[in-house]
């Protein structure tokens, strides 16, 4: 609580001495305001006359002397130009506040008419608070009462008479922070309308001619009292200067600023409202009777959410436990960010509250089935996605047993009595009390342990790999091949689910980006011997060879399948390869 005014420019339609050095007469005090002490008689006064002029500060009475402190300064005063009939004093704030009472201390005679009005939207529209006037008929055309009073509208005293008003009478116990009480307290301009001059009572006593000429109709106010607070709904107990807030004179001590540093998680420039992510329940002001803070309450986002909104409908259906929706993150959704949103699964192995437990689900666009909006979902628990017919694996990107060919259709069943090859559909038939000898000769026995080589090495007679050639260069081509390598193999072993040949590159011919591939150690994943008998094309240990296949782009494998080019390598195969690469793939 404080005066408003301090720290902030009063306006007025005129000041005394604006364009010359004006004469004045007053009763009832050093008209040049620096003695030490003036007269407060309630009665009549030896009339004294002085000089003013906007220009020149010891002579100045401007509407800033209304605003500086009355005990530190005590004989300053603003004074409106001589014979003016109306004048008006304004207070501009930027923003609301809280006022409760207004001081007006008069260094001329109290005004016969006077109105008091106040704007709660920045001066586009206006509401009169108080009339005070000797007659209220006359002045307003209204009957003495509580729209229009005669107290504080007498002449006496002609100097330091006062002016008071109060918003709220001070018996009444009223919650300030309620609708009611901000309806009637807020305020954002302040105006007081000077609307009909009355001499001092002392200038009838006067006698002879001259006095009827001396310059004494003007007004004049010792000081412009607004106090009131800044407007926080009960949620702050300090307040800072607004954004844009500039002080009307410099070094101004017990400023009322008007933005609220909030508490209770409330936000705003006046707490109205709850912070971003306490928005659980309805906001409230804090009740000034009871002392209930009535703080807001934090969304249950599960962390991921920085703010929440505040639904009617969710506050009803839960019995007006909880009303919160929250702004949901990290690829959740629902009203407590407590699912993962459609395209995405929840990782089991992250906590639920962690940002990255929802992973985005890895369904092959071969294999998975879409929605209409071409979104591929999966799972929201485990992940798996919907494959097209015949398509297995958690990604939706391999033939089931009994199944081949995968394409954007799915997979098509064997003709066989048992399973088939996934990419020819050749028939496989394995009796299982054959004894497929090794083949090869002592020294690679020795070199090569037989659990390094792989089916096609050990049992030859079960595999029939077609040679490659690369007589059609467009065949080539159309394989749209992800790499080509000179490669060295070193080992082969077989996993029982997958084969893997460790290789050295010798040469990088070509790759896609974002396989990122280069010279030295490198895994080949052949096809497993598992899946159809045995694996074509044969890469025997110690040999170089010319590869290119295609990479599951998930896992970031390079593949060997029936579809890879695999030759043994000889400088002019490089050569023809880089050719077709560099001038018909292209």
């Amino acid at each position: 609580m404080g005066n408003l005014v301090l720290g902030r420019q009063l306006h007025t339609m005129s000041v005394c001495g604006h364009n010359k050095t004006e004469a004045f007469c007053s009763y009832g005090g050093n008209p040049g305001g620096h003695s030490h002490a003036e007269a407060l008689e309630p009665l009549c006064s030896k009339l004294l006359c002085g000089k003013c002029s906007a220009a020149h500060r010891h002579l100045s009475h401007l509407p800033s002397d209304m605003s500086d402190s009355s005990f530190r300064n005590p004989h300053t005063w603003w004074q409106s130009a001589e014979g003016v009939v109306t004048e008006a004093i304004q207070l501009d704030l930027e923003t609301e506040f809280y006022f409760t009472h207004l001081i007006l201390v008069f260094r001329s005679p109290r005004p016969a008419a006077l109105a008091l009005d106040r704007s709660q939207d920045f001066g586009h529209t206006w509401t009169t608070l108080q009339r005070y006037a000797s007659n209220c008929s006359q002045a307003f055309g209204l009957s003495e009462g509580n729209a229009c009073t005669q107290k504080y509208s007498g002449a006496y005293p002609c100097t330091r008479g006062e002016v008071i008003y109060r918003v709220l009478s001070p018996w009444n116990r009223v919650d300030p922070y309620n609708a009611s009480t901000r309806t009637q307290l807020a305020i954002t301009n302040l105006r007081v309308r000077l609307l009909r001059r009355q001499p001092c009572p002392c200038q009838l006593k006067e006698i002879g001619a001259k006095l009827s000429t001396m310059p004494t109709e003007h007004y004049a106010v010792y000081d412009f009292i607004a106090k009131g607070s800044c407007l926080c709904n009960g949620h702050a107990e300090q307040c800072v200067p607004t954004h844009g807030y500039k002080p009307g004179r410099d070094g101004t001590n017990h400023v009322v600023h008007g933005r609220c540093v909030c508490r209770h998680h409330t936000a705003g420039p006046h707490c109205e409202r709850c912070s971003p992510l306490y928005n659980d329940q309805p906001w409230q002001p804090a009740n000034g009777i009871t002392g209930a803070s009535n703080e807001c309450k934090k969304c249950t986002c599960n962390g991921h959410a920085e703010s929440c909104r505040f639904d009617v409908d969710a506050w009803l259906r839960s019995g007006q436990q909880s009303g919160g929706v929250c702004d949901c993150l990290h690829n959740t959704e629902g009203q407590n960010c407590h699912r993962c949103k459609s395209g995405f699964y929840r990782d089991p192995h992250r906590p639920h509250v962690a940002p990255d437990s929802c992973k985005q689900c890895v369904c092959d666009t071969q294999g998975s089935v879409p929605e209409p909006s071409g979104v591929f979902l999966c799972n929201r628990q485990t992940g798996d996605c919907l494959c097209r017919p015949g398509v297995g694996g958690a990604h939706c990107d391999t033939c089931m047993v009994g199944f081949w060919g995968f394409h954007d259709y799915g997979c098509k069943p064997c003709h066989c009595a048992g399973d088939c090859d996934p990419f020819t559909g050749d028939c496989i038939f394995v009796s299982s009390d054959q004894d497929f000898p090794f083949v090869g000769n002592a020294t690679q026995s020795q070199l090569f342990h037989v659990e390094e080589l792989f089916s096609a090495l050990r049992y030859s007679e079960k595999c029939v790999c077609k040679e490659a050639n690369l007589r059609k260069g467009k065949e080539f081509c159309a394989m749209k091949y992800d790499y080509v390598l000179k490669v060295k193999v070193l080992s082969a072993h077989d996993k029982g689910s997958h084969a893997e040949v460790q290789v050295k590159v010798k040469k990088v011919l070509w790759h896609r980006f974002e396989l990122q591939l280069s010279w030295g150690p490198l895994t080949l994943y052949p096809v497993s011997w598992t899946a159809r008998g045995c694996t074509c094309p044969v890469l025997y240990p110690g040999m170089e060879y010319l590869v290119a296949g295609h990479a599951n782009q998930r896992k970031g494998h390079l593949l060997v399948n029936m579809k890879s080019f695999v030759k043994p390598w000889r400088a002019s195969l490089g050569y023809k390869v880089l050719h077709l690469l560099k001038n018909i793939c292209m």
